[in-house]
């Protein structure tokens, strides 16, 4: 018997908006929990920064709703484009960008700001998932493509470093080198990259004081408790206090100020001190359902370029809150990377929803999986036998079994 169509697909989708809702909504009530203190200090509203994410939600699942609409051919199309539009705002941002915690790395548009890293990222996965789904077509040695390769990536990756950003230049290169991965790159230049990626790093930590100050503070936070070490050990605090069951919600100490970004880069650590350990274990879940999900609507889909895009967009979104949570437990240093859908940021997150839309896109039209093939010829008798003895049975004749396709003769 011919197996059944395989529903990975459908139930992916599922799970992968489900994961989204949680996480969304969940970052929503948690923002409100962790910002109530700041926003009343800075704008004499406990509400203020759970209302401006409340809209940004809003029109994040508006985004999300278009995205998942738009046609591959228009999806290719526009990879150039948000690749360009991203390298011509990292340009700008270095003259006329908005300073943050010694870093120039966003756009000031008046409502919001923006990072032009984000977008310069997304363009550099379709972009070079483009490339990939024509290598799978058209064979030929990788180093024709290496001068591209290393212009995609290179380009907004100098760009970031100007900021200075290390944490959202090393995303970029992430993103680049999982999307070759899943595109078919070499065994043997994946372990090249990879060795290349980690001589870059060891070279550039040292270059700049305050990095190697954050790496030194990283291991062994003791030597600067009130510098660089001091969000770190802060966010131990919170966790400390949380324990498994958390303190409440709304009720943590923390974000009285004694931990900066609390509703932002940090807001892994007031999870955990309100919630606990099963707080902050629903939300690794969560985030594993969803490259779970992601990565299962990839394997789903015949049309190469909408595997690496699902496969590449899942897997640089799970890259990402797996940065935040490592940096925020004191894991690798501080990145400066917010949590997807959780933290405090409009940008951000209309950009990740739009990822998302992207992801479900791919499982649209021609990127879905190939049809369930007709049976043989033998099982094509065995259906007219099967369907002539029911009916001879005086049984009802029904669509899809006795009248279906498999009843009728090939013969010309």
């Amino acid at each position: 018997m011919t197996p059944p169509r395989p529903q990975a697909a459908p139930m992916a989708r599922y799970l992968l908006l489900g994961a989204t809702v949680f996480l969304a909504l969940g970052g929503l009530l948690m923002i409100f929990s962790a910002s109530a203190v700041t926003g009343i200090k800075e704008h004499a509203d406990t509400m203020y920064f759970v209302k401006r994410q409340a809209i940004f939600l809003a029109l994040g699942f508006v985004t999300l709703l278009a995205a998942s609409r738009l046609p591959l051919p228009m999806i290719k199309r526009l990879g150039v484009a948000v690749l360009a539009a991203g390298d011509i705002m990292l340009g700008l941002v270095l003259f006329m960008g908005r300073a943050n915690m010694g870093s120039v790395r966003a756009l000031n548009l008046g409502v919001t700001t923006i990072q032009p890293a984000e977008v310069a990222r997304l363009g550099c996965v379709l972009v070079m998932a483009a490339l990939f789904a024509d290598r799978a077509q058209r064979p030929r040695p990788i180093r024709e493509d290496a001068l591209s390769i290393v212009l995609i990536a290179g380009i907004p990756f100098t760009l970031v470093m100007l900021q200075p950003d290390m944490g959202a230049a090393m995303s970029i290169l992430i993103a680049v080198f999982f999307v070759s991965v899943i595109g078919g790159l070499p065994w043997k230049w994946v372990g090249a990259t990879v060795g290349g990626i980690v001589a870059g790093v060891a070279v550039l930590l040292p270059i700049a004081a305050y990095r190697s100050s954050r790496i030194a503070a990283w291991l062994d936070p003791s030597k600067d408790p009130l510098g660089n070490a001091y969000q770190v050990l802060q966010a131990r605090l919170a966790f400390g206090s949380g324990g498994i069951l958390g303190l409440g919600l709304g009720m943590s100490r923390q974000k009285f100020f004694y931990l900066p970004a609390a509703h932002t880069d940090f807001i892994f650590a007031i999870i955990g001190e309100e919630l606990g350990l099963l707080g902050t274990l629903s939300i690794v879940v969560a985030f594993g359902l969803f490259c779970y999900a992601g990565v299962r609507i990839a394997l789903a889909v015949k049309d190469p370029y909408a595997r690496i895009v699902a496969g590449g967009l899942t897997i640089t979104i799970t890259t990402q809150a797996l940065i935040n949570m490592a940096s925020v437990t004191g894991l690798i240093p501080v990145a400066g990377e917010p949590l997807p859908m959780v933290s405090y940021g409009g940008s951000s997150l209309l950009f990740t929803m739009g990822c998302i839309g992207l992801i479900l896109a791919m499982t649209r039209g021609s990127a879905r999986e190939p049809s369930r093939p007709r049976p043989h010829a033998e099982e094509e008798g065995s259906a007219r036998a099967r369907s002539g003895e029911r009916r001879g049975n005086g049984r009802p004749r029904l669509s899809g079994i006795d009248g279906g396709r498999a009843g009728v003769s090939r013969r010309s």
